[in-house]
């Protein structure tokens, strides 16, 4: 029986897979037997986790993009093309968190934070899907959040909830303008992961209690947990799926 969970011979591009969650989607899929396309904005993190991969996988390139650009996004995509022939797989991961209490977030956090964490998922794959439907196929990953169907306690977070609402929103729209075009379109909503920047949060021992009071599990996820979900909607195993969004957070949105 063939592998479907087997992703030689593709071409993976992962925004912010410098660090977290998107460095172990990409050591994941590089494992898996996918060329990697390490698209991160950090000068350091960046050409760092590039060199890493070249001892895991066929190929990696590392190329800067800052996601709320527009002309960056498109830069970053003309030249993945120019060194690849095709991307399979674009996984959305760039993102922030922020806690600021919504009467006083100003214009600039609110527009920082849709510019990154949605803005920036659309204009990826406006840039590389558009790419994907002149081939006839591809696979999207956008991350989401659960934040994006619950609102979480008790740190303010308002604008960045509505930006995941708005990613798991995206990933449905084009996962239905895109179905019958070869180009499947799903998201992954994470729960508290112990990632660097969960592990800013945990620090404030009010929120650590009942972060993990309301998680069924008592416990904070890995990377990893998170890693397999994307990998697995990219891969064939998940060939009858889009616009789905797998939650992934330790039963916390059960409740």
């Amino acid at each position: 029986m063939d592998n479907a969970f087997d992703l030689s011979g593709r071409v993976a591009l992962i925004t912010g897979a410098g660090r977290g969650i998107g460095r172990e989607i990409a050591l994941t899929m590089a494992r898996a037997g996918a060329d990697i396309i390490v698209a991160e904005l950090d000068s350091e993190t960046g050409p760092a986790m590039a060199e890493e991969l070249r001892s895991i996988c066929g190929r990696t390139l590392h190329i800067p993009v800052d996601v709320k650009d527009p002309g960056s996004v498109e830069a970053m995509a003309a030249r993945a093309y120019e060194q690849f022939e095709h991307i399979d797989i674009l996984v959305c991961n760039a993102g922030i968190a922020r806690n600021v209490p919504a009467e006083e977030i100003s214009v600039g956090e609110w527009r920082e934070m849709m510019g990154i964490n949605l803005d920036g998922v659309f204009w990826c794959c406006q840039a590389i899907g558009k790419r994907m439907l002149e081939r006839g196929q591809g696979a999207i990953v956008n991350m989401a959040s659960m934040s994006g169907i619950a609102v979480n306690k008790p740190q303010p977070q308002s604008h960045y909830n509505i930006s995941k609402a708005g990613v798991i929103m995206l990933t449905k729209s084009l996962a239905a303008e895109w179905a019958d075009r070869g180009v499947r379109v799903n998201s992954v909503s994470p729960g508290y992961i112990g990632t660097e920047m969960t592990r800013r949060g945990m620090s404030n021992e009010e929120w650590r209690t009942v972060w993990l009071e309301m998680t069924p599990m008592h416990r904070v996820g890995e990377p990893s947990d998170i890693a397999h979900a994307v990998w697995y909607l990219a891969s064939d195993a998940a060939k009858f799926a889009t616009g789905t969004n797998l939650v992934v957070d330790g039963g916390y949105t059960s409740w």
